[in-house]
């Protein structure tokens, strides 16, 4: 394996609108963890050597309390923040992931994996991750089948994929799936783990520069990355490598689907796959 290094980014400045809290640090394991918990942890063993957390500056101090000092006794932590700055009066929200994305430049100095702080991707997605960015320099993505990544108490946002087999041709953000839908069963989506390199900031600051002319004065208006990817693959600046894992995905939309999660992890847990955490 290469001895290039590693960063994991985790995009937490979302207070959880839907879900009526900051979900970030609901406990999910049997010892009161969180879904970051088993992320770092999972990281780590893939062989991340960094994580740097997204956040907002607001939030730091309880962040950090809360979720970073246990993280720092796993692996180095940095922390980027999600500004409001430059907001048009009367807007509440950030610009969206791909702006999180590049307010984390000055602190990542390394290829990485993006990911979504209340997304649990299983360990087998960060070591296939982990083994692509250590000896590859095309991005990638972790694909999930949609139909594992819906849930009965609401809709939810996923980029839906095409590919030819091997790389990604095409993603579009759907704002609103629900669990019955129209998409065919096995359709590929993204939930947000990216594999990328660092010239990806450039090709974002073009993007958001020309976001911000069109979409600037509009309240809901959010720059994302997955549609920021589409374009980079459809210019033809890079390949975006789709990798696959056995392991099933679980997440947090709705406070509704909490106890599935909780569920689901402490199963694994008592099956062994998280012994020495």
């Amino acid at each position: 394996m290469s001895d290039k290094k590693t960063t994991l980014l985790i995009m937490a400045a979302g207070m959880g609108s839907r879900f009526g809290g900051l979900k970030q640090i609901e406990p999910v394991g049997p010892n009161g963890e969180i879904i970051i918990d088993y992320s770092v942890f999972d990281a780590k063993r893939a062989g991340f050597d960094k994580t740097v957390f997204i956040i907002k500056r607001e939030f730091e101090k309880e962040f950090r309390d809360i979720v970073g000092k246990r993280m720092e006794k796993m692996m180095d932590v940095d922390y980027a923040f999600q500004t409001m700055e430059n907001m048009p009066e009367g807007r509440e929200k950030p610009w969206g992931t791909g702006h999180a994305i590049l307010c984390a430049e000055s602190v990542v100095n390394t290829p990485f994996c993006v990911i979504n702080a209340d997304d649990f991707y299983g360990a087998s997605a960060y070591q296939v991750m982990n083994d692509h960015l250590k000896t590859s320099d095309l991005y990638s993505m972790v694909g999930f089948l949609l139909e594992n990544t819906v849930t009965e108490n609401g809709t939810v946002a996923r980029g839906v994929c095409k590919t030819d087999g091997e790389f990604l041709t095409e993603i579009v953000e759907h704002l609103a799936i629900p669990k019955d839908n129209d998409f065919p069963p096995g359709t590929a989506v993204s939930m947000n783990m990216w594999g990328l390199q660092l010239n990806v900031f450039d090709y974002l600051k073009e993007q958001f520069a020309e976001f911000m002319q069109k979409h600037g004065q509009e309240m809901k208006s959010e720059f994302l990355i997955p549609t920021a990817i589409d374009k980079i693959i459809k210019s033809g600046q890079e390949k975006v490598k789709v990798l696959k894992t056995d392991d099933k995905w679980y997440g947090v939309t709705y406070r509704d689907d909490l106890e599935g999660v909780v569920n689901a992890v402490r199963a694994l847990v008592a099956s062994g796959k998280y012994d020495g955490m």
